[in-house]
């Protein structure tokens, strides 16, 4: 049985492999600055091989981090408009939205900017997505008059575990089925 030695891996040895998995990720998921960083020290906490001391590792971590940042593959700015973006297309309330990025890890400065530019490109957005949401679900104007009586604290409380205020549920539940399929088709 041949036995190799451990070799212990110079610091540019590890920040150069650090990087490349920072890359690959980064090519996978596109994630934000926290989720890369969490990702990277879960890699390398749970590495048997690791030479480096385990204060070190995090150290490590921001350098690579901000050579990212300062090449641009990485850009919170960016991530927090891509995603604002996506959710919005999904119907996500913009409190859906907030929470989200803040679990993502996303600066406060950034989400702000995100919600500002969604108000100043639609100010009702809250009143569109919950709208998708009643199509989406088929709840509200969407179900037949008969029945949105029977439905409507059911159907508010949809919208608002979807994080709509109950204003602006009111507003959509109150739509008549003529109004409501003229949005819709305009949507």
């Amino acid at each position: 049985m041949i036995h190799i030695k451990n070799k212990k891996k110079t610091l540019s040895v590890t920040v150069e492999e650090m990087r490349n998995f920072a890359f690959n990720y980064i090519d996978k998921f596109a994630p934000s600055k926290q989720q890369l960083k969490t990702y990277l020290l879960k890699k390398y906490l749970k590495s048997k091989f690791s030479s480096l001391n385990k204060s070190n590792i995090s150290d490590l971590i921001e350098i690579v981090i901000e050579d990212l940042e300062k090449s641009k593959f990485i850009n919170d700015k960016f991530y927090s408009d891509s995603k604002a973006k996506s959710l919005i297309q999904k119907g996500a309330s913009i409190n859906k939205i907030r929470n989200y990025l803040l679990m993502k890890g996303v600066g406060e400065k950034y989400i702000k900017n995100t919600i500002e530019k969604i108000y100043s490109n639609n100010e009702d957005q809250d009143f569109f997505s919950a709208i998708k949401v009643c199509k989406k679900k088929r709840i509200g104007p969407s179900r037949d008059n008969d029945n949105r009586v029977l439905f409507y604290k059911k159907d508010i409380g949809v919208l608002a575990r979807s994080g709509f205020n109950f204003e602006v549920s009111r507003r959509v539940m109150d739509l008549d089925k003529d109004e409501y399929l003229k949005i819709i088709n305009l949507l």
